[in-house]
Order: C-alpha cells, then structure tokens, then sequence
C-alpha cells in the first residue's frame, strides 16, 4: 500500500447492504477521477455473518487489492444469530468491527456504529489501547440512531457513507448524483437528507487529525466499473450468444443472472433448470440446432455436466461453459476463493476428450478470452471452457468505456450454407458426411457441419464412435482416424493462437531478469505489482500471467522458463495444480519450480508474494507471516 491511495472497507452482516453501499461509493470514487479496484468477502448465508468490501482507490491504476487498508466503517451485524460470546460461532453482532481490526494499517481510520455496537462489548476488543499502539483514530458514531430519526434503520449505511465522505474531506456531488440516478421520491429525499446531515455533524463535532485523505486523480476518457462476471456476460452477448441454459450456484450465478437479464431483450433465450445435467444438455442442444449457446457452474455443478460435456466432444457440437471456481472439495467455503478445480476441468470426462481452456486474468481478458472461446467453439467444433474463480466473479475494476466499444460476431464458424452443403461429399443413401476422416480433407481436424432442416444436411449424431454419416461404427480403423482427426483440432488451435491472434499470456517485469514469477487467472495482477516492488526494491524479476490451459502454449512457455534461473509459481490451492500442469507439459524444467501456495479462502495481497519470493528464491531466511506453504523444486 502507497501513500497516496485510500482502501475503504465496510463491514457490516449479510442482508445489511454492504455490497450495494460500497458499489455506489466505488463509482463516486471513480467519477471523482480515481481508479478503483475492489475485494469482497462474505459468508454462505442470505442474512447474517460477517461481510465486508474493500475498495482500493488512488490516481494511478490499481490491478490488486493491497496490503491490509487504511479506513474502516464498522456498522455491526445486525442480522446476527446470537449475540453471545460463548455461542458457536461466537458475537457475530461485533464481528464486523472485531474481525477487521489485524489488517487495519497504522493510522488508520476506524468509525463504527455505537447504536448498534455495545459500549461494554467494544471494550472488550481493547480498542483503546490497540488504537494508542497503532495510531488509530477512532469515531464511535450512533448511525442506527441517526437514521431511525429519519425513518429507516437501513439508511445507517448511507449516515455512514456521509461520516466517511467527511473524514475523508471529500464532497457529497458524485455520491449525491448516484443516488439520484437510483432512487426517487421520498425515499431519496430520506437518504440526501440523512447523507448531509451525518457529512456536516462530522465536520462540525471531530477534528480531523488523522492523514488518511480520498487521493485525487483524472481519467483521460469516461469509465465503466465491471466486474468479471459482466466481462464475461458481455464478451459472450458481443461474440453472438443467444442461448444460456444453467441452475443457481455461488459464484457462477453472477454470470447466469448477468445473461439471463440481457438475453430476452435480444430476441435470446434464459432457461433455468432443474439441474446441471439438464443445463448444460440444454445448451448442447441449442448449439446443435444453430444457437450459439453456453452453460456453466461452479464445483460441484460443473461435475454434473461430465457427461453432456463428453457428448459434445463426440459429436463435435459448438459449447462453451463457464467455470467458477470456489473452495472445495464438496460444499467447501461456496463464498471463498480457490483455484483448485483445474485439473477437474482439463481431464472431467472420460476417454481421450477434446477440449479448450482459457483461465483469464483480469477483467479485460475475461472480455476477450470468452471472445475467443466463442470463436473457438464454433471454427473448431469442440467445447471451450472458460475457468475463472470467486475472486476474480466479484472483484469490481474501472476499465475504458471505448474497451467495449467492439463489433459483434453473429458467425456460426465451420457451418455450411444449403448452397455448399450441394458440393459437399454424402453417403449413397444421401446422408451428408457430417465426420469425414480422410486427413486430405480434414487437415485441421474440422469437418463442416450442417444445421438441422437444411436441405442436404441430414446426419446422425450419436455418442458412439460413428462412420462420417454418424453411424455407430466400431470399426479398429475408422477409430483410428477418427480418434487422429479430433486430436489434430488441438494442434490446430494452438497454431492459430500462435500464429494469428495475439498472445493470451501476460508478460511483466524487467525482460533481462534471471528469476521469474508464475501465475495464472486471478492473481495475476497481485503478482504483477509484487513484481513491480520488487524491482523498484532492487531485485531483477520477471513474470508471467498463464491464461492459455488446454492446448499448453509449449513455446512460449519454453521460451521463459529458459530464460530464468529460477521461478516461483503462485497459485490458490493446496495441490500446486498449476505448476503440475507446467511440470506434466514441459517436465525438464521441473528443477527450476518452487511453489507458493495459499489456500485459507483469502486471495494473495502482494506483499505476501514479495515476501515469499525473498524467502524461496531471494536469499532471505525469515518464516512468512503470511499463511502460505512453499513447495520446492523438483529433486529439492
């Protein structure tokens, strides 16, 4: 964390309008001309339990959460279960202010709502002297009370807004100017009124000795606050989807709710149904008939959809899923991040299947990799999945309105017109040759496909292995080309991600380094401003962001890891799945890997991957202060 950068957390219990509160604090932090990232973290209950949403903001572009933060806005759970110590779980009542004060920085801010939070059970947190030791100024403010005089107990977060907004010396238009957008009438009227008068009850009654301010800064051009969960949304709408099929599961439902609330104003189909099986059956469904069509899950959803995914592979139907990954195995922590369902998501299915994965970083290439999964999909006949985990679904980044400003892509790829489909080579008794295996015809693996109802089109398509009329054949030589022109569609893929597009790996650091960071997915841009520091800190290291699963981009793989001596590979799981897949795809450069690994349910901050990297490949002796495990080297 800099100096000239506020991170504001608000904590409160779920059901209290924690993540809408800070989403309109968020975007009025942008409009003042700040970049905004954000981190949100809360329990796997409707109502009650300790949540909180962190906001990062500064004048320079932030692609991470930091290092702890520096303002606190404590509102209490007021839904929690039992407000006694020796409960199960404890005074959820206080939590938000009890839970949050390690990673308060010194200095730092804290407000809480005293007419929620008992004086005799703030006492007990020894807060005054905690906040003698660390510099903290402390405001206890009766926000409950406040905003029962305006009506509505609920309005504490808006009290509470106006209080930071205070103590921060910003002033009230951008936040004055959401609310108007949003609300009407008297219920606006009740939270101006409340906002300004908790704004100037701050400037009037405390003085601001704190040095915690609202950084000041200015966009170039106007800009949207997406989340990865709408990147996705949106690459999948601009790329011509029109079909999603899909059953409620935490963290994918963002992405179902987010298509589900465009589709039917597109002349698109929402169905939701009764299982994932079902979903994702649907979407096959859909995609055989001409729809460019996709379903997802998380975990345990995702397991469900084996076998439609096999079918697809087999009769070579356009799909791409989305997979949202959370902590696991089974039930697992559903709201907390993971990216252990990798190896699920390659090898789920049986046989030799076919499949592509693409695990963006960041919300952008969340935009652009479901893109190209639809591309994909559809020029190549085969299912792509897009993996991407609870962090990265619900993290909130301020991104270039004109990034989106791109044309869409209604094309159903490898399909032929009825016209083509007149010159295409058909079996005596007139079935179209939908599965040609003649290598000559099929370099890249891709036989053309018909759609249902076209005339010259018709073909069987079963899950059994098939002649090229989809006939069940089990013939040992028709397997064999069969099997060899499914396999080519990979190879394929790979030269034209190589070869044609640019290239889905993110590259960060000093080029000339000898040691190396690794990720992929969510951390990579934790990783990449722990590179940036380390660097400003007198290190040389360079980085890597993997998005690119299955097909493996092998060369330019290759080509970092021979230009390192040495590289640390971060991930969030206990297994090193990632570094697994480097070591199963190039296991010569298994000596040069060691591994960081945190699995707690919490996303790396940077400074844990600066200090792991001075640990394992820096030379520092020190234990981490920060719940990871290190994995060495191969042969180590």
């Amino acid at each position: 964390m800099t100096d000239d950068e506020l991170i504001w957390r608000i904590a409160g219990g779920s059901g209290d309008g924690i993540d809408s509160t800070s989403q309109n604090f968020a975007k009025a932090l942008m409009r003042s001309g700040l970049d905004i990232f954000t981190h949100r973290h809360y329990p796997s209950r409707i109502r009650g339990g300790h949540t909180y949403v962190e906001i990062r903001a500064a004048g320079h572009e932030v692609q991470s959460r930091g290092d702890g933060y520096n303002f606190l806005l404590a509102l209490g759970d007021s839904f929690a279960r039992n407000p006694k110590e020796e409960a199960v779980y404890g005074d959820e009542e206080i939590k938000p202010l009890s839970e949050n004060l390690d990673e308060l920085r010194e200095g730092g801010v804290i407000v809480y709502d005293s007419g929620l939070l008992e004086e005799d059970d703030v006492a007990e947190l020894n807060l005054e002297e905690r906040a003698e030791e660390n510099d903290w100024h402390v405001f206890p403010i009766d926000l409950r009370g406040m905003a029962k005089e305006h009506g509505r107990e609920v309005m504490r977060n808006t009290a509470g807004v106006g209080v930071t907004a205070a103590l921060l010396e910003m002033d009230l238009d951008h936040i004055e100017d959401l609310m108007t957008d949003a609300m009407s009438g008297d219920v606006l009227e009740a939270n101006l009124s409340i906002l300004r008068e908790a704004y100037e009850m701050a400037n009037e009654e405390y003085e601001f000795e704190h040095d915690v301010r609202a950084p000041t800064g200015e966009h170039d051009e106007e800009q949207v606050l997406v989340s990865g969960s709408n990147a996705i949304a949106y690459g999948a709408i601009d790329e011509g989807c029109r079909f999603i099929a899909g059953y409620p599961m935490t963290p994918w439902t963002d992405v179902f709710t987010i298509m589900s609330q465009n589709l039917p104003h597109m002349g698109g189909i929402s169905e939701q149904v009764e299982d994932e099986i079902a979903a994702a059956a649907l979407a096959v469904g859909a995609s055989h008939a001409g729809a460019k069509a996709m379903s997802g899950s998380s975990g345990g959803g995702f397991a469900l959809m084996s076998e439609p995914l096999g079918l697809a592979e087999m009769t070579e139907t356009p799909l791409v899923l989305v997979e949202s990954m959370r902590a696991g195995p089974s039930t697992g922590m559903p709201t907390k991040p993971e990216q252990a369902d990798l190896e699920h998501v390659l090898y789920t299915s049986q046989g030799d299947s076919q499949r592509v994965v693409f695990a963006p970083g960041n919300i952008e290439e969340a935009y652009d990799q479901t893109r190209m999964a639809f591309h994909i999909a559809y020029e190549y006949q085969i299912p792509t999945i897009v993996i991407y985990d609870q962090k990265l679904s619900g993290e909130n980044k301020n991104v270039d309105e004109s990034f989106f400003d791109r044309e869409p892509n209604p094309s159903l790829g490898s399909t032929l017109t009825e016209a083509e489909l007149e010159d295409a080579a058909h079996e005596a008794a007139g079935k179209f040759m939908r599965f040609q295996s003649d290598p000559e015809e099929t370099e890249n693996g891709v036989s053309p496909r018909s759609l249902p109802g076209q005339k010259g089109g018709r073909y069987l398509a079963s899950g059994n292995e098939h002649w090229p009329s989809g006939h069940i054949a089990e013939d040992p030589d028709n397997r064999v080309l069969q099997m060899d022109r499914r396999t080519r569609k990979i190879e394929s893929i790979r030269t034209e991600l190589d070869e044609e597009h640019d290239s889905q790996q993110t590259y960060f650091g000093d080029d000339a380094a000898d040691l190396g960071i690794i990720t992929w997915g969510s951390q990579q841009g934790t990783v990449e401003e722990a590179v940036e520091r380390l660097n400003d800190g007198g290190h040389s290291v360079k980085g890597i962001g993997v998005s690119d699963m299955m097909p493996f981009p092998e060369d330019e793989m290759t080509e970092f890891l021979e230009s390192v001596d040495e590289a640390l590979v971060v991930e969030m799981n206990a297994s090193a799945q990632f570094r697994g897949l480097l070591q199963k795809e190039l296991g010569r450069f298994g000596p040069k890997l060691t591994s960081m690994l945190k699995y707690n349910g919490n996303p790396f901050e940077p400074g844990e991957i600066v200090e792991g990297f001075e640990i394992r490949l820096g030379g520092d002796s020190q234990e981490p202060t920060a719940q990871v495990r290190f994995e060495p080297a191969a042969g180590d």
